[in-house]
């Protein structure tokens, strides 16, 4: 068996690579190393994960459960422990910096395997009840002290899912095409069908082409979403869309891919969890009302009031992930359902026909299903007229939708663009400050990053305190805490996984952040608890916005 040993210094090149090509190649190469047993589990670990996405199982191991963990296993001083702290660019970092300095004994019997640790992980990951919290730190606890410094820094660094060494999701699935000699469209195309990339690389490289080829859409197992970039107008979509494009509402809900086969129904949220059992009324909606029998259609889950009145996200978040009180959560948050694409129907795949197409599909399948309100408009001044009319029932904006574009699962193209009048962006809090005054007891300065959409590095663009309640500010503190990774002169630093929705004033240039960018006013305007780390904004995305906000004032002042 391959020792883990060999995964970590795979860790350690790709920490000190840049070159995308180069990155890829040493994934190539690794993957090719591995037996066909280990390909799947090695896959998923090189990129933090344990779990497949579309399982969206949680190891559930807090930062502070990891640290206290470390703590048995190596002796260390709060002065030690503090300096390798602040001194670490990460929280695996900062401990293999113990495991060298600290007091340990040497790593105890025979060196750890690839599938002992994933194995290891698969166990934490199930523990529940009555004692799973000795039962986790026990195995964290043997798995430890079989380990060397640097294999500790990737045990660590695969508890709390954050790797850092440039590798995202989309490189990763390069370094399958690359060992398997198959196209990436191929390997991306099946990642999106399957969700479940460790599946996809031990079918590329031990079944080839005519595997990956014979994947198809199936009811029950769900399909990464569409993604949509931000335009800031109706006329900036009308130009990066030709023209050639149709608007809807943009509801301010929960996003929900449906699959029915006969009488089973199943509702995933936009990063694949199962939210079936938390909707019963939009499942029994489905069951009764849409005209195909077997089909996967997508649409959005908005709270409303007694009139019909969409509500906002924060009220639809009592019912998301639920499983208790379901019946009393259903008279004080009442949802309606609108659908908005088609997917697959009757054993067709519809994900590479044309959105044009597609929605006309979806008006037979819906049957007595709502639709999301649409229109293709024939002038811009018709499309603004629709924006004006969209908030004023009360939605967000906009969905800007290129009649002539494929469903393409997982990515964040131009064919479909959200029009907000307020520009805002989704970002991570990577770190807090403990508040004064007032805010006392709080962490209530949010430390805001984006993503580098080529690295998948997370980088600093500002920081903020603006706009939780004083609610909301605890909440945020016993949520941040939890996921707390080290502390050092009054600033916490949490695991990468809180996504939070931004809005701004403008985007300034800053030598202070290594992005060069930093946010002018920047306040939070809502939790995006249906984002994942990966779907937040990026760096790029920021670049595009401020250089248009230069042309905006560059012609004003013209």
């Amino acid at each position: 068996m391959v020792e883990f040993r060999t995964l970590a210094e795979l860790g350690e090149s790709l920490e000190a690579t840049r070159s995308r090509k180069s990155l890829a190649a040493l994934v190539a190469e690794y993957l090719r190393s591995l037996s066909s047993d280990e390909v799947a589990p090695a896959a998923q670990m090189i990129i933090g994960r344990v779990f497949p996405e579309r399982e969206g199982r949680p190891l559930n191991l807090s930062g502070a459960a990891v640290s206290r963990v470390v703590k048995q296993v190596v002796q260390t001083s709060q002065r030690k422990r503090q300096t390798f702290a602040r001194e670490a660019v990460d929280f695996g970092q900062s401990v293999q910096m113990m495991f060298e300095a600290g007091h340990r004994l040497a790593p105890l019997g025979a060196p750890l395997s690839v599938l002992e640790v994933w194995r290891a992980f698969q166990e934490i990951g199930s523990a529940s009840g009555v004692g799973s919290r000795k039962r986790k730190d026990d195995v964290l606890r043997t798995l430890l002290e079989r380990s060397t410094a640097v294999e500790a820094k990737y045990i660590v660094k695969l508890a709390v899912g954050e790797m850092r060494h440039g590798v995202s999701e989309g490189l990763l699935l390069d370094g399958i095409a690359l060992a398997a000699d198959l196209p990436r469209t191929m390997v991306h195309r099946a990642n999106m069908l399957l969700g479940d990339l460790g599946q996809v690389a031990q079918m590329a490289l031990c079944n080839g082409r005519e595997a990956l080829d014979g994947i198809q859409a199936q009811p029950g197992r769900p399909l990464k979403p569409m993604l949509a970039q931000t335009a800031a107008s109706v006329q900036e979509a009308y130009n990066l869309l030709d023209s050639r494009l149709a608007l809807e509402y943009k509801l301010d809900g929960a996003r929900v891919q449906i699959h029915r086969a006969g009488a089973r129904v199943w509702l995933f949220s936009r990063h694949l969890s199962d939210l079936t059992s938390s909707l019963p009324e939009v499942h029994n909606e489905v069951l009764e009302g849409l005209a195909a029998t077997v089909a996967i259609v997508e649409g959005e889950v908005i709270a409303i009031d007694e009139d019909e009145r969409p509500l906002p996200f924060q009220r639809l978040m009592r019912r998301l992930g639920r499983v208790r009180d379901i019946e009393q959560a259903r008279k004080q948050v009442p949802v309606k359902l609108f659908l908005f694409d088609l997917l697959y129907a009757e054993d067709r795949m519809w994900i590479d026909e044309p959105y044009e197409k597609r929605v006309e599909a979806l008006r037979e399948v819906s049957g007595d299903l709502a639709l999301v309100q649409r229109t293709v408009p024939s002038s811009l001044s018709q499309g603004e007229r629709f924006l004006q009319a969209a908030r004023e029932d009360g939605h967000e904006g906009l969905m800007a939708k290129s009649l002539d574009s494929p469903y393409v699962p997982g990515v964040r193209g131009r064919h479909w663009l959200k029009i907000k009048p307020v520009v805002t962006l989704d970002l991570v809090i990577v770190a807090a400050d403990w508040g004064y005054g007032r805010r006392h007891g709080w962490l209530s300065n949010y430390h805001l990053a984006a993503r580098d959409g080529r690295t998948g590095q997370l980088l600093e663009v500002g920081k903020t305190f603006k706009g939780p309640t004083d609610k909301e500010f605890q909440e945020m503190t016993d949520r941040l805490l939890a996921i707390k990774t080290a502390e050092s002169g009054g600033t916490v630093s949490v695991r990468p996984e809180v996504v939070v929705e931004v809005a701004f004033n403008n985007i300034q240039d800053s030598p202070k952040y290594e992005s060069g960018m930093a946010l002018r006013f920047a306040r939070i305007v809502r939790v995006r608890a249906d984002k994942t780390v990966e779907e937040a904004d990026t760096i790029q995305t920021m670049q595009r916005l401020q250089s248009r906000g230069r042309a905006a004032s560059r012609a004003a002042r013209d």
